[in-house]
């Protein structure tokens, strides 16, 4: 499935059928579905357990069971909602103000298939109580395409680093918008994460688009 500016995105997980409205008239961002969302859940659908690869290298990062997660800069909710089907189920979806409509518009639709309404809280990225006030760290920062402003790229780094654990990760579905804000990202990132790129054969194959990628990040060690 490529992007699409239909008003309603289907996403497939498991047995369980996600169905997202989207507002491509918007003036927020936000309230588009876009593609590393729906990368990123199928990437954690191929592998996370149970399946049945006998050589599984993502069988332990994906085992989402008592992880505690948080997704950033969330939108529609889509990755949140997916990795909750595949187990993540201690999870608060975050994102502005100006977004949370959409969210909760969506969070409601789709309250049959998760069985409850989900968390969820607003977040900017630059307000240090807004972050304290969701208790991190956590075990899995999740967060697709958030990078697309250069002026975002530092408090988004600053919030990665004060929301994931010293042994949790990132999972990053990434595509780049902006190049300024690519490069920013990149430097910024390497300063912080031990940075892992997972490789392209590994994505679902049908959600595998040339030009989107999945991140594992993980923070660096800290030289005593």
């Amino acid at each position: 499935m490529k992007f699409t500016d239909s008003p309603v995105i289907e996403l497939p997980v498991r047995d369980a059928v996600l169905s997202f409205q989207q507002d491509n008239g918007s003036l927020h961002v936000g309230t588009t579905v876009w593609p590393c969302s729906l990368v990123l859940v199928k990437f954690a659908e191929r592998w996370a357990p149970p399946t049945t690869h006998t050589q599984n290298p993502y069988s332990d990062l994906l085992d989402f069971r008592a992880k505690r997660a948080v997704e950033l800069g969330a939108g529609c909710g889509v990755a949140a909602m997916g990795l909750y089907l595949l187990g993540l189920t201690d999870v608060v979806i975050t994102d502005i103000p100006a977004v949370m409509p959409a969210l909760k518009r969506n969070l409601k639709r789709n309250k049959p298939v998760l069985g409850k309404n989900l968390k969820h809280a607003i977040l900017h990225w630059n307000k240090a109580d807004q972050i304290a006030a969701l208790s991190p760290p956590y075990d899995v920062v999740v967060a697709t395409d958030v990078v697309y402003i250069e002026e975002t790229v530092g408090p988004l780094i600053s919030t990665l680093e004060a929301m994931v654990k010293d042994d949790g990760i990132v999972l990053l579905g990434y595509q780049l918008r902006s190049p300024e804000a690519h490069k920013l990202f990149w430097e910024m990132c390497e300063g912080v994460f031990v940075i892992e790129k997972v490789p392209h054969q590994d994505l679902h194959p049908d959600y595998a688009y040339e030009e989107t990628d999945v991140y594992i990040l993980r923070k660096k060690k800290q030289e005593i």
